[in-house]
């Protein structure tokens, strides 16, 4: 299935059909204000699959593939769920595993590295994401959920090593670096 394998033309292709997805929402009062920023959602993106395994790379771009075929937008899916606009789309109980485990790791990110990595603990992520789980295939579902179990029992904090591509796109040496920098602007404050 992954033979000749390019990842970085797979993570392209997905955030080049995600931005056209996301461009074509349709926001009440016109064009929300990120939509007029789509390099920073370049790299919102970038960091957020950067992450995944090459399984759960091909199967989502199979998802966005397959969803455009049928006319669909992921993304106006996903912010539909977010308003409670339309029923749950799918009742996998690997989107609360999923979600709760990413949820997990953000807290733990968050203390260990206060400066850079935020979270407003009221349960937006969690929503945002789990909303963002039920367009996924069930297929791709299965491997995410894998992944992130491989990724607890390995000790490994998937926030953390999106933040570190993050603080790469970002041209810093690391994410200590980019936490020391911010740190030390704080304390100048």
């Amino acid at each position: 299935m992954l033979e000749n394998f390019d990842r970085k033309a797979v993570l392209d292709e997905i955030i080049a059909r995600e931005l056209d997805m996301f461009l074509a929402v349709n926001n009440e009062g016109g064009m929300a204000d990120c939509q007029q920023r789509p390099e920073t959602f370049r790299v919102m993106r970038r960091m957020t699959h950067d992450v995944h395994d090459d399984e759960v790379l091909a199967s989502y771009l199979e998802d966005l593939r397959r969803a455009e075929l049928e006319g669909r937008n992921v993304m106006v899916e996903k912010y539909a769920r977010m308003d409670d606009r339309l029923p749950p789309l799918s009742l996998s109980p690997l989107l609360d595993d999923i979600a709760d485990a990413e949820t997990a790791f953000l807290h733990e990110a968050c203390q260990r590295y206060p400066h850079v990595i935020k979270s407003n603990g009221k349960g937006i992520f969690r929503r945002y994401l789990r909303c963002e789980l039920e367009t996924l295939s069930q297929a791709t579902l299965t491997l995410y959920a894998r992944e992130v179990h491989r990724a607890v029992q390995e000790g490994r904090n998937l926030a953390v090593e999106r933040h570190e591509c993050l603080a790469r796109l970002l041209g810093r040496a690391s994410l200590a670096a980019y936490e020391a920098e911010v740190a030390a602007k704080t304390r100048q404050r």
